[in-house]
């Protein structure tokens, strides 16, 4: 026997369940998410990079790490739920 657990609010009321990782890691579009990935990439490297010439270039990491919305591994899935988010609106 198999115990199931009780719908969610929504899916008691026909819609589906959000998806968590889409509301959390997703951006509008696929050109905003790449310039946000960009964006903290320049930031990071460039950050670590400048370390020989000052440590308070260590400021510009967390910065790229919040226009990564966490870590590359955040930002990636939150690139398939953005690329998975318009496939499925088409």
């Amino acid at each position: 026997m198999t115990i199931h657990p009780p719908p969610t609010r929504a899916q008691a009321v026909g819609r589906p369940a959000a998806d968590p990782v889409g509301e959390l890691f997703a951006s509008r579009s696929v050109a905003v998410h790449v310039v946000r990935g960009v964006v903290g990439l320049l930031l990071v490297v460039g950050g670590l990079a400048l370390t020989t010439w000052s440590a308070w270039s260590l400021l510009l990491v967390p910065p790229g790490v919040l226009a990564w919305r966490g870590c590359p591994t955040c930002w990636t899935m939150g690139l398939i739920a953005t690329l998975a988010r318009g496939r499925s609106s088409r």
